[in-house]
């Protein structure tokens, strides 16, 4: 498995922005697809956005035009840039890693980060 540690989380206003970062390492991070997913309680954990190996991108209908998901292989790491931040975006978010196939549910996912929290104030 790979091991993952998200960064950059915090408490921002309603339409700031905030960098996600994750970190990781273990195995060849450029034969995995990437994923962020977040959570709040009492729900299921949502998908928000994925990158396959060749960078190719997936959003929620929710967060399109608003995050970017992009890698950088050099430095093993994953982001999510997030833009004009709304409440609802408020949850844990969580990196996840998959060998070879991107996917867009978090069941096909064997690898996660502990989790970074983001609260958006109105």
């Amino acid at each position: 498995q790979v091991q993952l540690v998200e960064s950059g989380g915090g408490l921002v206003q309603a339409g700031g922005s905030l960098r996600l970062s994750c970190a990781a390492s273990g195995r060849t991070f450029s034969n995995y697809a990437m994923g962020w997913f977040r959570q709040t309680p009492g729900k299921e954990r949502e998908f928000v956005a994925a990158i396959s190996r060749n960078s190719i991108t997936y959003y929620a209908g929710t967060v399109k035009g608003r995050f970017t998901i992009s890698r950088d292989n050099a430095k093993n790491t994953v982001y999510l840039q997030m833009n004009s931040l709304k409440p609802e975006d408020t949850g844990d978010y969580y990196c996840a890693a998959n060998y070879w196939n991107v996917q867009t549910n978090a069941p096909s996912y064997d690898s996660w980060g502990q989790g970074t929290q983001v609260t958006v104030s109105s």
